[in-house]
């Protein structure tokens, strides 16, 4: 787990320094099982993120913007009763654990001074966040309330007195002696554990043995860093060397927050010292201080971002939604084929029409001259029909096959513009990085009955129309839809007749329009719109996209076209890269 016990240290020690003395101004709840708070220390003003989510609890200072809840969750408003406009006294680390205490002194309704802890426990599906007054050891609640029937040994329910977690014997970092450490590997080598002299190698013991050795021993390594550490010593003594090293940095803050990056640029790990052995397995990022390194990898980890956790629903939806689609195009284009190979039965009507003298009762097939090209051609019969019910049999099949592929390249049509459109949604969804936006295709997809209305449980949240804006060299605004929706506001309600409007060349992606207030539009604008245009849409990674560009009264919208698709004449064509936006723009 790459929140361990140091890592925690150096977290507390970090926090302790910014925050002590600060003013909490907000609380927000923006997820179930996470809390924002807003603090003024000093001069500056901090966001302090925690979370006691099952696979990535964590807490650390934030720059990212989060979504406040138009209703906060009951654990949020009693955070704002009991902390709101409190100063933050202390905060620390119970020993080397993965516990942080935020020590809060605040106004209570009688007007006297209490104070509050907070205490933030980091461990996998145990975490939680729990409110106790400080005077009494008493909890007032936890964003996670565990009762008898979950754990028989430790309950986190209001009014009962707060336990801490098990220490399951494990002794501090920062008081090991050269004697305990060794009493650590006595059923290992009595004589080498003795004198805390000699190799592992010696004793038989090998480096896994003693990384386990540290991980159940000692609070708070874990056991990519107890597999760091034993790789660099050589003996028992070397190793109690480096961790009073290690003990002696965290009491001098002396931390080199590092991420390591694996070769597709996700985070594999982080801690709060270099890590040999992923450094030379990973790519080494280097940060000023332990939060920023955190939100790195919390934000960057696929499966710690909650934008895309959020937006999984949605994209099991459209890859299924195309999938069937895909399935259904191929099924169609069969039965075109086959239709249009129906003219043999046309053939057969007629000849059969014309050999109908020759034809006897019951008969299974017949042979007949093709009087078209001069050969014999054998025709199936039915022997349960008369010679005129064979035929007509055979031009009722012509007539339902000419009618089949009409209906069919209706089909076809529709199809297809079904999977235009999800691949557009696609690439807004894969393109979104605030919740706002995803929200914003979980609408238009409920609206177009590709996913299910759920049940109002307030009021309804307006949509909001707020495109991208970038500024060409020239000083032309170039605004980028980034849903269908918006696609349509920015076409057809946003912009002008005489604006300029752009969009990839058979390929899904955003509107996009240069607002010309009147201008003549300059070639090096047309070209940066282009690369804008061709960067957010599906075809980001390739070279030479071709992009369509005309004035907004050309483009038009089919009735009843679904939300994004036009139509537009009197075009022309650029080919860019989509490369060249950060340059230009």
């Amino acid at each position: 787990m790459p929140f361990d016990g140091i890592v925690t240290a150096a977290i507390a020690r970090e926090l302790d320094s910014k925050l002590a003395g600060g003013k909490i101004e907000k609380i927000y709840q923006p997820e179930s099982d996470e809390i924002l708070i807003h603090i003024h220390a000093g001069r500056s003003a901090f966001k302090l993120l925690i979370s006691s989510n099952s696979s990535h609890a964590r807490i650390y200072l934030t720059n990212a913007p989060k979504a406040n809840p138009q209703n906060p969750a009951a654990f949020c408003m009693l955070m704002r009763k009991h902390l709101q406009n409190g100063r933050i006294l202390s905060v620390s680390q119970k020993d080397t654990e993965r516990i942080i205490e935020i020590t809060i002194d605040t106004i209570n309704e009688m007007g006297f001074s209490v104070n509050k802890k907070l205490i933030v426990e980091i461990m996998g599906k145990h975490s939680n966040i729990i409110l106790i007054d400080n005077s009494t050891g008493r909890i007032i609640d936890s964003i996670k309330r565990v009762s008898l029937d979950v754990n028989r040994y430790r309950q986190t329910l209001p009014g009962l007195q707060y336990v801490y977690p098990p220490d399951q014997g494990k002794s501090s970092l920062f008081m090991l002696t050269p004697e305990l450490f060794a009493s650590f590997f006595k059923s290992v080598d009595q004589d080498l554990a003795s004198s805390v002299k000699g190799s592992f190698s010696a004793s038989g013991m090998d480096k896994e043995y003693a990384a386990r050795m540290l991980v159940s021993s000692i609070q708070g390594i874990s056991p990519a860093l107890s597999r760091d550490l034993a790789d660099r010593a050589d003996s028992i003594s070397q190793l109690f060397d480096i961790l009073e090293k290690y003990a002696f940095k965290i009491r001098s803050n002396e931390f080199e927050p590092c991420v390591y990056l694996n070769a597709g640029g996700e985070p594999a790990d982080f801690h709060c010292f270099p890590l040999q052995q992923a450094g030379s397995c990973f790519r080494e990022l280097r940060f000023d201080d332990i939060s920023a390194a955190a939100e790195y990898f919390y934000d960057h980890k696929a499966s710690s971002n909650r934008i895309r956790q959020r937006s999984l629903d949605l994209l099991r939806v459209l890859e299924s939604g195309i999938n069937k689609l895909l399935l259904k195009k191929q099924k169609l284009s069969e039965d075109l084929l086959q239709a249009e190979n129906a003219e043999i039965y046309k053939l057969y009507g007629e000849l059969l029409t014309a050999n109908m003298y020759r034809i006897g009762a019951k008969q299974s097939v017949v042979t007949v001259q093709n009087y078209y090209d001069g050969s014999d051609l054998s025709i199936p019969l039915d022997p349960r029909l008369s010679p005129s019910q064979n035929a007509q049999k055979y031009f009722r099949k012509y007539t339902k096959a000419k009618t089949a592929i009409k209906e069919k390249n209706i089909q076809l049509e529709e199809t297809n513009s079904d999977i235009d459109y999800l691949e557009s949604v696609l690439l807004h969804l894969e393109n979104s990085d605030v919740f706002e936006d995803i929200e914003e295709i979980r609408n238009e997809l409920t609206d177009g009955g590709f996913l299910r209305r759920k049940k109002a449980t307030g009021k309804a949240s307006k949509s909001r129309f707020n495109p991208l804006c970038r500024l060409s060299t020239d000083g032309f605004r170039i605004l980028i839809g980034r849903n269908n929706r918006e696609n349509d506001h920015l076409t057809f309600k946003t912009a002008s007749g005489r604006d300029i409007w752009l969009h990839t060349k058979d390929i899904p992606g955003s509107h996009v329009v240069i607002i010309t207030e009147g201008r003549q539009v300059t070639e090096t604008t047309l070209f940066e719109a282009a690369a804008a245009a061709a960067y957010y849409s599906k075809g980001r990674m390739s070279e030479n996209v071709p992009v369509d560009y005309t004035l907004i009264r050309h483009v038009k919208k089919p009735a009843g076209a679904k939300p994004g698709m036009v139509i537009f004449v009197n075009n022309k064509t650029l080919y860019v890269s989509p490369s060249d936006l950060q340059h230009c723009i």
